[in-house]
């Protein structure tokens, strides 16, 4: 480790930190995107700026640059944190997407330092253009489809007793989930203003409430609503500060959901929930992965409690 902490490697640690500050603050507080930008190319640059930079003036194993770009990710959370500007959830959230690209810009860095085609002007000129174009496709990507997402479970009850329990349902108790122990929002109980088309049912989360405007009213069989309005999705955790990222806003967005109850016999329901929604974070592929198994963790809890109080 020794060859690590020394005056070259400082050097490339601080410029590279610089770029990928100035480059992360421009999409997200300009451009209003995390997208591609932030995601990949800025864990390519962080991982493969270190070794490049140090790689031209001392000589480096393989282990040393992944050494440099390792402790350049420790660098760049850690300023993340101290400046309030994310939270350790979403950091852990997006860890393994972030050391994949950075691992893979840390093996091209090792790779080309050698290589005296690949000089500082044109790696800064490759660095400009790249980052236009990642910025420039994450402003015209935007989420167009809705995202379903389904759970059900069995419930040993009359599917009218099922019905009463969904429409409104009491507190739920705290929850043992891991998931919900981190600042995830979760559901704690539900209400209504009203009977039929043109109610209002209020979803009651630990950050605030979903106001869901009935839009269709089949009992016992099916409720469906829109969503008019919608707290943050969770409370970022930070050690050092009270911290409210923009992507707590506007980013994840659930538009409409539904119960729908099926008769198995007279004592028996099945009971299915679904979310729609749109994630506007990149890459949606990995992103989906996460939101997807939120929601159907969130589905359990209230679906699970319906199916308690129906039974008893």
């Amino acid at each position: 480790m020794n060859q690590i902490w020394n005056k070259t490697n400082y050097k490339s640690w601080i410029i590279t930190l610089v770029i990928v500050q100035v480059l992360g603050y421009i999409s997200i507080n300009y451009f209003g995107d995390y997208g591609w930008t932030v995601f990949i190319l800025i864990p390519i640059i962080l991982g493969f700026l270190p070794p490049f930079i140090s790689g031209r003036k001392i000589k480096l194993s393989k282990s040393d640059a992944y050494n440099l770009s390792f402790v350049a990710f420790i660098f760049a959370s850690l300023l993340l944190l101290i400046f309030a500007i994310e939270g350790l959830i979403c950091l852990a959230m997006a860890s393994p997407l972030l050391l994949l690209a950075g691992w893979i810009g840390s093996y091209f860095g090792y790779r080309l330092s050698g290589t005296k085609k690949l000089n500082p002007t044109n790696l800064t000129i490759i660095i400009v253009i790249l980052s236009f174009g990642f910025l420039g496709f994450d402003t015209i990507n935007k989420p167009e489809k809705l995202i379903p997402v389904t759970t059900k479970v069995k419930v040993n009850a009359p599917i009218e007793t099922v019905w009463k329990n969904v429409v409104t349902f009491d507190t739920i108790q705290e929850p043992e989930n891991w998931i919900f122990k981190t600042g995830i929002s979760y559901p704690t109980n539900a209400t209504i203003e009203g009977t039929g088309v043109g109610a209002i049912r209020y979803c009651n989360f630990t950050t605030g409430s979903f106001v869901e405007p009935i839009t269709t009213w089949n009992e016992p069989n099916l409720l469906q609503f829109d969503v008019k309005e919608q707290p943050i999705p969770m409370n970022e955790i930070n050690p050092f500060w009270d911290i409210h990222p923009p992507h707590l806003d506007g980013y994840f967005k659930s538009y409409k959901g539904q119960f729908k109850l099926t008769k198995e016999n007279n004592n028996a329901t099945i009971l299915e929930g679904t979310t729609w929604y749109k994630n506007d974070i990149y890459p949606e592929f990995y992103w989906k992965l996460w939101s997807d198994f939120i929601i159907h963790k969130i589905h359990i809890r209230v679906l699970e409690h319906i199916k308690k109080e129906s039974e008893n």
